[in-house]
């Protein structure tokens, strides 16, 4: 029985030039079928490829696209199961779902047409058939298939269109491969990311990366600063309330969970969720259902959580400070970013785009940074990260004098030249430095440096974004 693929030159003759001829692919042990099929479609102009096995259906299907397939379900003699032609279905959709396949047996039943449109046949044709509903058939699938592509070609453009807009990832060095690389393999998906790394490192453009290539990127992303929170209000914000639930519940309220059903909802510190709260947020993951404070309504969400902390959240756990079923839940998959001090790389490249969008602000003329000036950013500890060296570049774009950024506009201090001109500082100067002492000492843990510096964890992150840090 010959495996080879049987090419029909010439049957498209008497396509109008204007028009593609539709390209079928037709299968089937009995030459007199394929012949019978072929001078049938060359008729109605389609273009015909010819198999006479299994494996030159597969190989057709692997090497060419086609408007659609017509197969026999028997390709062994005296078999009447069709079990060789369901296997073939299935191999088929393997290969290209969006082909409609329509199967043909001499040894119709319901059953074998039932199976057969179960593994994702479009419809079933018993021979022998009846040349006008093969046809009827056939331009149906061919049109219901082309109308499958044009709809999954202009889902991948507006993906597409909608990723230009999301926020510049600069990630050229050996370091960051890594998450570009989890970026890119779960980011279509609705797994729940959790996020770590030091203050500063990029966890929330990470957040919003992950939504822009997401299927619900065209829904929103809400975004929740837990530790910028305090406790009274954590649970109205993330839950919304209804009116009179407590004394300044004027008005009802959509809380955010609300607000992202159907996007993305990124938890941004989630380490400083009141151990209190953890128990809603994880029935909310587990079932979907919340109840707005004061209400005993439940409503259902559907928001894709991503979550970001500097803390280490296994500690936590194990200082029965944070949930290890919540932890389970958030961290399906979890991206780890390296401190900046890891990934130089990217520092030139970071500062020239940093110096671009200032420039662009403050519309100054500035077309660069010296050597000089990039070796001092190359050599800098950046204990605060890039969002460090994005406050560093803005403040040289506003100091500068010149068009090009000299190592006297980005007024760095290192640690030790910090403690030797303490005198010198100002007083938001040492606020920022006794701050990144802090946070340096307690490994970024918020909550543990606001404690050590006397200061609320919302008041400390109030500074932290005052400074930059």
């Amino acid at each position: 029985m010959a495996t080879n693929t049987l090419q029909t030159p010439g049957t498209t003759s008497a396509q109008p030039a204007a028009t593609r001829a539709y390209r079928v692919l037709i299968a089937d042990d009995q030459r007199d079928v394929l012949e019978a099929l072929r001078l049938l479609l060359k008729a109605e102009r389609y273009q015909t490829d010819l198999a006479t096995s299994p494996s030159a259906v597969i190989h057709a299907c692997e090497s060419s696209e086609f408007d659609a397939v017509l197969i026999d379900l028997n390709y062994t003699r005296d078999t009447t199961s069709g079990e060789e032609g369901l296997d073939l279905l299935t191999r088929i959709q393997g290969i290209d779902p969006t082909v409609p396949v329509i199967v043909m047996t001499a040894w119709g039943s319901v059953e074998l047409a039932v199976e057969a449109m179960r593994r994702g046949a479009r419809d079933f044709i018993q021979k022998p058939w009846e040349n006008a509903r093969l046809l009827s058939v056939l331009r149906t699938q061919v049109a219901l298939g082309q109308a499958l592509r044009r709809g999954q070609r202009l889902e991948a453009e507006n993906r597409l269109l909608r990723a230009e807009g999301r926020p510049l990832m600069i990630a050229e060095s050996p370091a960051m491969q890594p998450v570009l690389q989890l970026i890119t393999r779960v980011g279509p998906s609705d797994a729940n990311v959790l996020i770590t790394g030091e203050p500063g490192s990029g966890k929330e453009v990470v957040a919003r990366t992950l939504h822009a290539v997401s299927e619900r990127a065209s829904r929103p992303l809400i975004t929740v600063n837990a530790g910028g929170l305090a406790e009274g209000v954590f649970e109205s914000e993330l839950f919304g309330h209804v009116k009179g639930a407590f004394t300044d519940a004027k008005t009802d309220r959509v809380g955010r969970f609300e607000l992202a059903d159907g996007g993305t909802l990124f938890l941004d510190e989630i380490a400083n969720v009141p151990h209190n709260l953890q128990a809603k947020l994880l029935r909310v993951l587990e079932i979907g259902e919340m109840e707005r404070v004061g209400s005993s309504k439940t409503k259902r969400v559907d928001a894709r959580i991503i979550s970001a902390t500097n803390a280490n959240l296994a500690e936590e756990v194990a200082q029965g400070r944070f949930r290890q079923d919540l932890l389970f839940r958030l961290n399906t998959i979890e991206i780890h970013l390296p401190p900046l001090q890891e990934r130089k790389e990217d520092i030139p490249l970071l500062a020239s785009h940093f110096l671009s969008v200032y420039a662009q602000r403050y519309r100054k003329r500035l077309s660069g940074i010296e050597p000089a000036a990039m070796g001092a950013l190359l050599e800098h500890p950046w204990q605060g990260n890039v969002r460090e060296l994005n406050h560093v570049v803005e403040r040289a774009a506003l100091l500068a004098r010149d068009t090009t950024i000299r190592l006297g506009d980005l007024a760095l201090r290192t640690g030790r030249e910090g403690h030797a001109r303490l005198e010198e500082m100002s007083l938001e100067e040492v606020e920022a430095f006794l701050i990144k002492k802090a946070l340096a000492k307690f490994n970024g843990n918020v909550s543990q440096a606001a404690n050590a510096l006397g200061l609320s964890r919302s008041a400390l992150y109030r500074r932290l974004q005052r400074y930059g840090l």
